[in-house]
């Protein structure tokens, strides 16, 4: 599985650890985009994690701002992209299993380093259910393409 992160400036150290951690696990993560140290905008980091996403090059993304809110409007905004601010193992589970959320989107100043890395470790881990989670999904994709998503019956 194919994971890519990133992060605006106060996002950064987080991501970085992140990383680090998920590498140590086996996944296959790459950081993309990078600061330099200095302030840089959430949108440009959501959309380089986004069109990776979105366009089926990764698999998951996971991106960290401030409150994690910023990265989820800009990153929802790339089709093909289901993002999902967690702060929390319920929330992260459930955004994956009913809504399958393949960008999750922390806070770097709300969240401690370790909650962080729990919130991802049991996103990753978390299946999506299928059923009727799928039709509502099916709804998601035919509102990107500018449909009304009560025409989906499946």
């Amino acid at each position: 599985m194919q994971i890519v992160l990133s992060a605006d400036h106060r996002g950064a150290a987080s991501i970085r650890q992140l990383h680090e951690k998920l590498r140590r696990e086996g996944h296959e993560a790459e950081v993309v985009g990078d600061c330099s140290g200095g302030p840089c905008d959430y949108p440009d980091r959501a959309y380089q994690v986004g069109q990776l996403v979105g366009s089926g090059k990764a698999d998951l993304g996971i991106l960290i701002c401030g409150t994690g809110i910023g990265m989820s409007i800009a990153a929802n905004k790339v089709r093909g992209v289901r993002a999902a601010v967690c702060h929390d193992e319920l929330t992260a589970q459930l955004s994956r299993s009913h809504n399958d959320a393949n960008v999750l989107c922390l806070s770097g100043d709300l969240l401690g380093q370790r909650l962080i890395e729990k919130i991802a470790e049991v996103w990753i881990a978390t299946p999506f259910e299928g059923g009727r989670h799928g039709r509502r999904i099916h709804k998601i994709q035919a509102m990107e393409q500018g449909k009304d998503p009560a025409t989906i019956t499946e």
